[in-house]
């Protein structure tokens, strides 16, 4: 009776285990026919979701073969002592479950647009962890395989999650979101290339990720766009550049090798100055051939102006203003003169007495029209249809160029060269002056950056802003123009940067003294600060016309206000004043306006002060301009009383 009784829970066990076994085998050859589509599709899967898919998928069907072969153990001994628990067949059962959901999922989210709906495609069970995940492999699939639409979407969805957190940043660049961004910026529509355009300057956060994209062409396809895409997704563009630079300077060089210092340029001069045409040639020397071309030109033109009307000059040298239709300014003539000097054309008044000749000759023969098409060829950037954007979007495109050259100049002296060398510093002050808020303050931060570079450049000093340039004056007059009017958003850029010119000025060239000490009396202390810094740029001993600026300084009532400033300024101010009043005292120690002002007594406190006794380079100074005041006051203490 017991042997029918063990007989039977054999049969049931036995029973019961076939039943587990067909249902593992109808799944795992469900998952076998789904493996063998995805191995069909192999070159259109998404890499890295297959990989991970696969290899998980792969030790699933080891541990169900395993299973299976305890499950076809021969003998009665041996089928009681192979003890599988029924969870076991539990467990690879919703195992072969989730990779059946993996691989479908997978097919799923690499399936072609047109043979995939675009709807939610659903949570794999292997992101089930890291839901995130899942959603960054759809959009970058989607970038891959979607609609122009569906791209589009894909990459405002990388944006939002870029902008949210580093780590999803990461994450995308990790899973090769990177290629097919940059595929989308140079193939796509303009909405889609605008998204695309700001996923990639989100995602370059870190040199290690700015170093990845670079490998990956952005240097190339952002050229190609700042050369040929829509204004909006050119100054998408030029802002995404600026980001990468300013978190990887070591891309600035790469970014210039691919012309981007000549594209930017272009947009900045457009509708500003006349198209940039240097770049076209070498830069190098100091005749460049566009410069014979146009002297070539113009004799050829006086020879035959009665003939053509002088309509070529007229379109050489007529510069568009950037608000349009005004009158000339002071600056407007300031740019056409200087223009007029490089290309060895005819000065404003000339150009403007040619123009009254075209009016009363004109011929039918297209030269205007054909010449016009000449200098748009020549500036290197295609500018068609550009003039007809709206005002905002020009304004943001100059405004995210001067951002875009600021951050690539900074600390980079050929880079600077370059942009010097072209009509940069012109299209800087031309905006300075009538540009929008925003364009003037990156204006103002490019020229502060590429001052910063000039000061510790000889070469780049003497080249870009020698006193006689005209563009050099231009720049200088709207600085000084802004420090007197003391705008603050632009007022600690113009300050730095007129500082940084402090070894370019002539003895003679006092004018911007004035300003700088009138703001040692600001009420905000960053203010004081960095006009007291920039002061001495001028009086520091490095400066070979110390001499002459510590007399101007003194002359213009800043003895008073540096003492005030010593004794009750902030404690960023203090250091800074106190510098400054030290080297007046040292190059003017005989001055009897330090001698009434009794600037030995401040001398004499601030040595016991901490801020000087914690910085020995200051407390040297300290020193000896206390020394040489003492000296030279105490031969001309007589005098003085």
């Amino acid at each position: 009776m017991k042997n029918e009784e063990i007989g039977e829970v054999f049969a049931s066990f036995e029973e019961e285990r076939a039943l587990e076994c067909t249902e593992l085998k109808s799944k795992t050859e469900k998952l076998a026919g789904l493996l063998r589509q995805a191995a069909r599709a192999s070159s259109d899967l998404y890499e890295r979701p297959t990989r991970r898919i696969i290899d998980d998928t792969e030790q699933v069907l080891d541990k169900a073969l395993s299973l299976a072969i305890k499950c076809r153990a021969n003998g009665l001994m041996k089928r009681v002592f192979t003890i599988i628990p029924a969870a076991a067949f539990r467990k690879m059962s919703s195992q072969l479950e989730n990779s059946i959901g993996d691989v479908s999922w997978l097919l799923r989210v690499s399936a072609p647009a047109d043979a995939r709906d675009d709807g939610y495609l659903g949570l794999p069970p292997i992101a089930a962890n890291e839901p995130i995940l899942c959603f960054i492999w759809e959009q970058i699939a989607i970038l891959y395989t979607g609609s122009l639409e569906g791209r589009s979407d894909a990459a405002a969805s990388l944006v939002s999650l870029a902008r949210d957190n580093d780590r999803y940043g990461k994450l995308i660049i990790e899973e090769g979101g990177v290629g097919p961004l940059l595929k989308l910026i140079k193939d796509g529509q303009a909405e889609g290339q605008e998204n695309a355009a700001r996923a990639i300057g989100l995602l370059g956060r870190d040199p290690e990720s700015v170093e990845h994209m670079i490998h990956a062409g952005v240097c190339s396809v952002f050229a190609k766009i700042l050369k040929d895409g829509p204004m909006k997704v050119q100054a998408m563009v030029a802002w995404a550049v600026s980001e990468l630079a300013a978190n990887y300077p070591k891309c600035q060089d790469l970014f210039a090798q691919n012309n981007i210092i000549r594209l930017l340029v272009s947009h900045l001069a457009f509708e500003t100055v006349q198209e940039h045409i240097k770049y076209t040639v070498a830069v190098n020397k100091t005749t460049s051939i566009h410069a014979i071309v146009v002297a070539s030109n113009n004799s050829n033109t006086n020879n035959g102006s009665k003939a053509n009307g002088g309509d070529d000059k007229q379109n050489q040298n007529q510069i568009a203003h950037p608000l349009g239709n005004r009158s000339p300014s002071q600056m407007y003539n300031v740019v056409t003169n200087t223009i007029a000097l490089k290309t060895g054309s005819k000065p404003l008044q000339q150009i403007n007495n040619s123009a009254n000749q075209n009016n009363q000759v004109k011929n039918n023969n297209g030269n205007t029209k054909q010449n016009h098409q000449q200098n748009l060829s020549l500036s290197g950037t295609s500018i068609k249809g550009r003039e007809l954007e709206d005002p905002a979007t020009k304004a943001n495109m100059k405004a995210m160029a001067a951002r875009a050259l600021l951050h690539l100049a900074k600390g980079n002296s050929p880079i600077c060269r370059s942009i010097t060398e072209s009509r940069a510093l012109l299209c800087f002050a031309v905006l300075l002056e009538k540009g929008p808020e925003d364009v003037k303050y990156t204006s103002a931060m490019a020229l502060m950056e590429i001052t910063a570079v000039a000061e510790k450049d000889p070469e780049l000093r003497r080249s870009a802003f020698k006193p006689s340039s005209p563009a050099c004056k231009a720049v200088v007059d709207q600085l000084l123009n802004i420090i007197e009017k003391e705008e603050s958003e632009l007022l600690i850029p113009c300050i730095k940067a007129i500082g940084n010119l402090a070894r370019t000025f002539r003895a003679t060239e006092t004018r911007m003294i004035g300003p700088l000490v009138t703001l040692l009396d600001e009420r905000e202390a960053e203010v004081s600060r960095e006009a007291s810094i920039a002061l001495t740029k001028f009086a520091a001993t490095i400066n070979y016309l110390h001499l002459d600026h510590c007399k101007a300084i003194i002359n213009a009532g800043g003895t008073k206000h540096l003492i005030q400033l010593v004794y009750f300024g902030e404690q960023i101010v203090q250091t800074s004043a106190l510098v400054l009043l030290c080297y007046i005292a040292l190059h003017v120690p005989d001055s009897e306006e330090l001698a009434q002002a009794e600037v030995l007594t401040v001398l004499e406190w601030a040595t016991k002060q901490s801020y000087v006794t914690q910085d020995e380079a200051i407390e040297t100074l300290l020193q000896e301009a206390k020394s040489r005041l003492e000296l030279y006051q105490s031969r001309g203490s007589r005098g003085f009383h």
